[in-house]
This record gives structure tokens, sequence and C-alpha cells, in this order.
């Protein structure tokens, strides 16, 4: 061993023993700039008022299932094993109270009026039917009411259900035993497959008008990443009996031929008739699809965490920061849902919510041509699994389990399936350094609470997030990564997307999120204004025989519904606010502006007989009056009947007055996709992530952000080092120490949900 091994072992000894000096010093809290701190919330404390939103208990689904399986009268089967032919519960969540009942409680300090919504469907009876009921008082439920009719007008026609896991599993087992042992040497040689080596992906909607339930399933190697390796082979199955074995096969598709199912197939394989392109199997890890790093681990990447804790307080479902508090909760359908928001004890929103996701698919082949997800019939919120330390949110974060009860008698947990974190984005918030006059520096680094979970839709993963801002803006984004799904590359298929493997069309497809955003801009009672600018000339008024052309500013009161919604890719004023009752110091309307930021593709044609189901997506804003009978913009039940659709959101807009009104402002943004070499094997979050932005507008009289206690200023005349100048110049004392990270731990492979 030479002298300088010896002293580079060395070296790395010193700091391996340092580091765990300092680690054990840290855990006494002795040395200064370690030691626990513990932050003071004087504007925002917890409150148990924030379990009205809260989602139900484990405790309290069983109660539910319980009450349900002794008082409907029926025999309920279990959903996990139910037959299409079965009652059984759907699924069971919180009933949010209305409105008016939950301020009554949040204001005035009325009792809980705590709920449950269950949806239960009905098919062992002459007329099949889904059907929701109110259960309730919770935790010890004695009464339930029908409210189907109530809320969609009449009952929900059975073939409008969801898909449960179960139907698709029977459709696996049909393909398999049914299907598949009809072609057998069709699929030797040229699928390079057998019944067990085939997996489907299923399209949406299912047909071409109500009661159809015809689906297009699109075949693919079952390898992993097999969304990028499609076989060709493409089947329409009729699942519309209630009688499993009376379903069939419409229809067969392969390379630009359509076969009543795959017997005239191999048929006509066997005679030679058939234009083939083979595929051999890819390998298990699917080969160039597979998320195997191609590279062996380094240097660790840059870990940020908290010098003295989070700054902020999880209890229950509610978060708690020095300016901002709010609830939170995960709807089954939708996903994330926040109310009561707050921002130095006042409240800012009611309610922000995502309401659906939609992707709309070209291609030439006949499961891509007719699909329309609409991920909220899917379950975006029963789709959200336990994060991933250090990569999904900061290794540091703050971690809350979900519970549901979904397709199953018994509630399922999601460990560590959302995550609250306070993020240093790395850039100022403000800042100006002067040297004109007066020699200075001022800033605020832009520190913000982020709350997020990520949910996983089949191939697609969405990141939803939450953010809140010492200015007081809130911004609520979604980013999309996972696999893009493909279609078999045949014929004119470069007309719907890019070649991205030897089979594989990256198919051509849009994104359309909608949001709900119920703002309280001091108080209740809001009307929705608009700012922009105009140029005019005028003479120049010290010189009149030239002309001067100025911006200016123009100012229109939206006071109708019709006025209030902005078509897609239409104009649409720059500064759109909910502005109050109520004036700030020096006259203006305080107000809250919306911002979107949105590349949305085109909206599906209103020729489009399915269209009117997502109707939603026909206007980037539309601002509404405020009704307890029109709380979201979709359905469930939109998906598997969208030619008449459950809920059609182009309804909701009738030239309503909407001035000094509780408003709610439905925001769609977006992107269009059309997938490349390098969303190979995935997609990447960078620059497919969009968001609608809550900004005050003249709300407050000056920046609230100025009271940071993050703030950072001195002037040529001091010394930036002292820490009594710069708390800044603190850090390398206070960050002196190793953090604490707790163990990595993982759960994301347990109590998996069907899809």
């Amino acid at each position: 061993m030479n002298l300088k091994t010896v002293i580079v072992l060395l070296v790395l000894a010193l700091a391996t023993i340092f580091a765990l000096v300092c680690v054990l010093l840290t855990r006494g809290g002795k040395p200064a700039g370690c030691e626990p701190q513990t932050w003071s919330s004087p504007e925002g404390k917890h409150s148990d008022q924030s379990l009205v939103f809260a989602d139900l208990t484990p405790d309290e689904m069983v109660q539910v299932v319980t009450y349900l399986q002794s008082s409907l009268g029926v025999p309920l089967v279990d959903a996990y094993n139910a037959n299409p032919s079965d009652n059984c519960i759907y699924y069971i969540d919180v009933q949010i109270p209305t409105k008016a009942e939950v301020l009554g409680f949040l204001d005035g300090g009325e009792s809980d009026p705590r709920q449950a919504l269950a949806v239960v469907y009905f098919g062992n009876q002459p007329d099949p039917n889904v059907t929701e009921y109110v259960v309730g008082p919770l935790p010890k439920p004695t009464t339930h009411r029908d409210v189907t009719v109530q809320k969609y007008g009449g009952k929900v026609p059975y073939h409008r259900r969801p898909v449960l896991g179960k139907e698709y599993e029977q459709i696996e087992i049909f393909l398999r035993k049914e299907l598949f042992s009809t072609a057998p040497t069709f699929l030797s040689q040229v699928l390079d497959s057998d019944e067990t080596s085939l997996v489907s992906l299923t399209s949406a909607p299912r047909g071409f008008q109500s009661g159809d339930r015809n689906t297009w399933f699109v075949l693919f190697h079952n390898v992993s990443g097999f969304f990028l390796h499609p076989v060709g082979l493409e089947v329409l199955v009729d699942h519309s009996s209630l009688d499993v074995s009376q379903w069939r096969v419409s229809k067969a598709f392969y390379n630009g031929q359509y076969y009543r199912d795959l017997v005239p197939l191999e048929s006509e394989f066997k005679q030679g008739r058939v234009k083939v392109d083979p595929v051999k199997r890819a390998p298990p890890d699917g080969g160039f699809s597979s998320m195997q790093p191609r590279a062996a681990p380094r240097a660790p990447f840059p870990l940020q965490y908290e010098l003295h804790g989070p700054r902020y307080s999880v209890r229950n479902n509610q978060v708690v920061s020095r300016a901002w508090s709010f609830a939170f909760g995960v709807n089954v359908n939708t996903g994330m849902r926040l109310f009561d928001i707050r921002f130095k004890g006042e409240r800012i929103v009611y309610e922000i919510s995502v309401q659906d996701a939609v992707s709309v698919y070209g291609s030439n082949c006949p499961g891509g041509m007719s699909t329309r997800y609409m991920d909220g019939s899917f379950g975006i919120g029963r789709f959200t699994y336990p994060l991933v330390r250090g990569v999904d949110c900061p290794y540091s974060a703050t971690y809350v389990d979900t519970h549901y009860l979904v397709e199953t008698e018994t509630p399922e947990k999601h460990k560590n399936s959302m995550c609250i974190f306070e993020q240093n984005t790395g850039s100022p918030l403000r800042r100006h350094y002067s040297n004109l006059q007066s020699l200075y520096y001022g800033g605020l680094t832009n520190s913000a609470l982020v709350l997020r979970s990520i949910a996983t839709l089949g191939n697609y993963d969405y990141v939803w997030d939450f953010v809140f801002y010492q200015n007081g803006a809130i911004e609520a984004k979604v980013q999309a990564t996972g696999y893009m799904t493909s279609s078999f590359l045949y014929g004119d298929g470069l007309d719907y997307g890019n070649r991205v493997g030897d089979h594989t069309l990256g198919t051509v497809h849009t994104h359309s999120i909608n949001y709900k955003v119920d703002l309280d801009v001091g108080g209740m009672t809001n009307t929705l204004v608009a700012h922009d600018m105009a140029f005019e000339s005028v003479q120049a008024p010290w010189s009149p025989e030239h002309q001067i052309q100025r911006p200016r500013l123009t100012k229109t009161v939206l006071d109708t519904e019709d006025k209030a919604a902005f078509r897609l890719h239409s104009n649409m004023p720059r500064y759109i606010y909910f502005a109050a009752n109520s004036k700030n110091k020096w006259g203006h309307q305080r107000g809250y502006r919306i911002q979107i930021v949105s590349f949305t593709g085109e909206h599906l044609p209103e020729a489009s007989l399915m269209e009117r189901a997502i109707s939603w997506g026909r206007y980037k804003l539309a601002v509404t009056k405020r009704k307890e009978e029109e709380p979201t913009s979709s359905s469930i039940y939109n998906q598997n009947d969208p030619w008449t659709p459950t809920v059609a959101f182009a309804d909701f807009i009738n030239n309503e007055t909407i001035v000094n009104e509780d408003l709610v402002a439905w925001i769609t943004t977006g992107f269009l996709h059309i997938p490349h070499a390098e969303d190979i094997p995935n997609t990447v979050t960078v620059g497919n992530g969009v968001s609608i932005l809550l900004r005050p507008y003249n709300y407050y009289d000056k920046d609230p952000s100025i009271y940071s206690p993050d703030g950072v200023f001195f002037s040529s005349e001091q010394d930036s080092s002292v820490c009594e100048v710069n708390h800044i110049a603190c850090l390398s004392k206070s960050a002196s120490c190793l953090p604490i990270l707790p163990p990595f731990t993982y759960d994301g492979f347990q109590n998996l949900t069907r899809l």
C-alpha cells in the first residue's frame, strides 16, 4: 500500500468519524446550530373542525358496509368476486355536506353533519341499475336514503357502470380459453406467442350508442413495459350480457384487415392469404422498454432537508404552516381535493379539486382510434399508490396514508401515498440588487409548501401538486410521466404518430384536465372582472405634431355565465379575477386572479355524439353560479355511456347573472403529446407539466411576503457575513451536521388494486 493510498483512506476515515459524531451530537441536541427547534405559528393553528372534510376512516367504512348488508334487503356479493349479474357495493366514500352546512359548522360552531356515500350495483334484479345512497350518521349509521334521482334526474342504467376488476379478469379468461385456442398456429408463427404470453389493454368508450358494451382489446407481449410491445392483433368483445357465458367476439383485427373472429384468420393464414408482419417476443424485462438503469449508481444526488425539522405541521387531514392552512382528502374517483384554504387565517378558497382527466387518441388501429379515456371513471384517487422517498418526493417529506373501500368489502390502505414538504425552488421569489444611489441587496428565497400524490392509471402516471407560495399564491399543477400506450405500426401509421420501435407506433393523443375552483375572495359573494390592455394613439402633449401609441387599461365586468365562458383556443382577457365587495387601502376591489398555463391540443369536435360527456373541455375557463346540484363537471358513468351523459357540463352554462354571487371557476388545462423516441422507455415530466395559478390581485395593500422571516437585506454599510445582519450567514453553523434520515421502506407492492 503506497503513501497516497494511505492518505486517502485516512481522510475517508476521519470524514466518516466526523459525520457519525455530528449525527450523535445532533441527536443529543448539543452543538449550536444543530439543536432541534420548534417553529411557532401565530397565524394558523390546528382545528378538529377540518374533520368535516376528512376521508372515511377504515372503521367508518366497515360500519357502513355492515349497515348496508343488513338494511338493503338483498344479498350483497363482495365486488372483488362479483359477476355482472350480482348485487355488490362498488365503493364507499365520504359525503361532503352542503357548503351552507359546512360553513355553519366552521364559522358558527354548529354540529358536524357527517355522512357517507355508497354506490351499489344491483345486477340481480329485473331492472338492473346503479343506485347511490347517503348513509349516516357516522360513525354508527342508522339510516340511508336513495339520492340517485335527486342527483341525476333519474335512475342510472346498469350499462353505464364502471367495469369491475372481476369483469376484466373474466374477459382475460374468456380470451385465453375461448378465443386464443382457435388460432394456435397464427399465434405461434406470427406473434411468437401462445394463450399465456399475451396481455390485453382495454379501450373506452365501448361502442357507438347507449347500451353498448363492446370493447376493443389491444394485445401485447406480456413483458415488463408491455405497453410498448403490441403484436398487431386486436379483438372486439361484446360483454354486454350479464351472463358471462353469452359473451362473444364481434370482430378481430390484424395488420389492416378485419375478421369475424380468429377462426377465419387462422384458416386464411394457413392458406397463405394473410399478409403478416411477424414479431419476436421480447425478453421478460422488456428489452428497450425496461426501466432498469443503464448506468451504475455513483455520487448521491443533491438532498434537500429542513435544518431544524419541518416548518409546517400535519394533524389528521389538516396542514398548517406559518402562513397557510388547509384541509385535504382524496376522492376515490377524482383524486386530491382541498377545502377551507386560508392564508394568514383568512379563507381564500373553499374548494379546489380535480374533476376529470381525459385523453383522446389517434391511430389507424381500431383500439387506438376509438380510445377516449375518462380517468375519473377508472379512479384517479383509488390508484394513488405509495410514494418512493427521495424520488417521488423529497426524502425527508412528511408521508400520509390513504384508505379506500372500492370493489371490496374490506378497507385497503395505501401507505405513504401522499406527501407534504416545503421546497426551496432554488430561485428567489423576489430580489433586487441596487447600485444606483444607495447600495443594497434585498431578496427572499422561494420556499413553497407542497402537497403531492401520484396516480398510476394503467400506463400513465400523473403527478398531482398543490403548491402554496409566500406571497399568497396557490398553484395546482399536474405532470405526466409513465409509459405511452402504442399501436402496431403498419400502413399509413406514421400519419398518427412516430415510430419508436421495430413494430411500435407512439400514437398522437391529448391530455385535458379539469379543475373546480370555488374561490371565496373577501367573503362568499364575488363578481368576475376582466382587465387587459389595448393600444391607443394620442398626440404627444408636448409635441402635438407627433403621435404616441400607449397601452391603456381596459376593464370589463363579466356579468353573465355566457360572457364568462371562454372557448379553449379563443382569446381571453389576460387578467381575470374574482373581485370582492371590499377594497384595499388604495381603493381597488380586492381580488384573486386566475392564470392558466396550458398547451392543450384540439378539443373533440362537437359533431361527435360523445362530446357532451366531456363538454367541460370546450372551455379553458367557465365561471358559473355555484349550485349544490352542480357539484362536479363530469361523472364516473360518462365513460361507458358518453352518448347519453349522466352529467353534461355544457348544461351548467345558461346565462345566469354572476354579479355578487357565490361563484365557481371550472378550469381546463392540458397538453398535446406526440410521442417520440425520447419517450422510450418513459415519458419525462420536463415539458409535460401544466398548471393553474390563483394570485392575489390588489387583495393586499402590499406583497404579503415582505413579512416572511426568510427575507434577506443588507447594505454596503453593513457586514453581510454577520448573522445578526444576514441570517444566511449562519448556515455554515446551522447546516454543519448531517440530517437524520429515516430508513428507506416501500409498501407499494402490497394490497394492489386491479385495473
